[in-house]
């Protein structure tokens, strides 16, 4: 899973691995896991290029096993190293969604590095202008909308995973 912060990645992932039967993964998560510290302390602390390294490094170990849906900090999908580990051990899903959507998902939020700013909004809007170029070269791609509840875009996602073939021939 991959798209903005906000976009829904972790919870429509949650929910499609248990439709597939699959571990759910979040690779923010397992970095802060193996950091014992936050994304935000990551940053503050080592600096973006030192986290990104780990996001990499992370990403490959959770691709290279069992099948599972994987969802991906904001950024990863950024890295041309990153879209290759994916798609040579996977299947990229771009969750687009609007600015307007995300900003009212991420907004209150203060768990997001990127946004501690003094124009956050302004951030949100660089940041997608700059990463939806890159999100397009995703395999997939979902549109998210407000009206759509988490069942309904997992249903959305897996109609989308249906439409190529072999993908989903052993899941389902």
């Amino acid at each position: 899973m991959v798209g903005m912060m906000g976009a829904g990645k972790s919870a429509i992932g949650t929910a499609l691995a248990k439709r597939l039967d699959v571990a759910f993964l979040d690779s923010d998560a397992e970095i802060e896991r193996a950091a014992s510290r936050t994304i935000a302390e990551i940053f503050e602390r080592d600096g973006e290029e030192f986290f990104r390294d780990r996001e990499t490094q992370v990403i490959a170990r959770l691709l290279d096993g069992d099948p599972v849906i994987l969802a991906t900090g904001g950024g990863a999908f950024l890295c041309e190293g990153n879209r290759r580990l994916i798609g040579e051990r996977g299947l990229s899903v771009w969750l687009r969604a609007d600015l307007d959507l995300l900003w009212q998902r991420v907004r209150h939020k203060t768990t997001r590095p990127l946004l501690h700013t003094t124009r956050p909004k302004q951030t949100l809007a660089s940041l997608y202008e700059a990463r939806t170029p890159i999100y397009a070269l995703a395999d997939v791609t979902v549109d998210a909308a407000p009206s759509r509840s988490i069942d309904e875009m997992t249903d959305r996602v897996l109609k989308a995973l249906r439409a190529r073939s072999g993908v989903l021939a052993e899941s389902g």
